[in-house]
């Protein structure tokens, strides 16, 4: 029977806390360029005009079609070559799920967007507001409502998506796992203990979604009364 000890994991858990801490500053900073850009590009594929629309659903569909690993690969290697500059695994990492993130918050945004009755942006261009005011006052804050949950999903997708950057030795939690592993020869114990930090810190993400996504229906109830 095997003979569990954590002993060896706990007294190295500073390896897997900076992990951790790697893996969160990598997901933040995917999130915090994706939603811009995802919000670029579903505008542009809705604007209408072929030399917009059309490059932002080729970046869409490629970036969502091809799996993130080869993006990944193509950051950190292929770049390097064609640009010639020098490509460290945190700045590859970040650009493939910053790229990546923004083409499916792309998808999110537009289907947000078009939900949005047309009453609304008739009357908004009605009283005089631009298509950016009417865009920014009036269509984003009611789509964001709809959007929220979608949102909250991708995000936690993205964070589990990031175990990829252990590939290319981006020292996230999964690749400090494994570098313990190796050190103290307890696998199991090490990725249990792994599973476990993903699942309270994926976990406490979902309840603050879930907090956030009540607290905006309670406040449109409220502006509807």
């Amino acid at each position: 029977m095997y003979a569990w000890d954590f002993g060896p994991v706990l007294a190295n858990g500073d390896l897997l806390w900076e992990g951790l801490r790697n893996t969160l500053a990598l997901t933040a900073v995917a999130l915090a360029g994706g939603l811009p850009v995802g919000l670029a590009l579903a505008l542009a594929r809705l604007s209408g005009m072929k030399p917009l629309s059309v490059p932002a659903g080729i970046v869409i569909e490629v970036f969502r079609t091809t799996p993130p690993l080869v993006q990944l690969f193509w950051f950190y290697f292929g770049l390097p070559i064609i640009l010639n500059v020098e490509m460290t695994p945190y700045l590859a990492a970040a650009l493939t799920f910053t790229i990546q993130s923004g083409a499916f918050f792309a998808e999110i945004f537009r289907a947000g967007i078009v939900s949005i009755d047309r009453g609304q942006h008739e009357a908004a261009r009605a009283i005089g507001m631009s298509r950016s005011q009417t865009m920014v006052r009036v269509v984003l804050p009611q789509a964001v409502k709809r959007m929220f949950p979608a949102m909250m999903e991708r995000s936690i997708e993205l964070m589990k998506t990031t175990t990829l950057v252990a590939t290319v030795s981006y020292a996230d939690l999964l690749y400090q796992a494994n570098e313990l592993a190796h050190k103290t020869f307890r696998p199991l114990e090490v990725f249990t203990v792994a599973a476990l930090i993903y699942f309270v810190t994926i976990s406490l993400f979902s309840a603050l979604g879930a907090l956030i996504e009540r607290r905006m229906a309670a406040s449109g109830e409220m502006a509807a009364r």
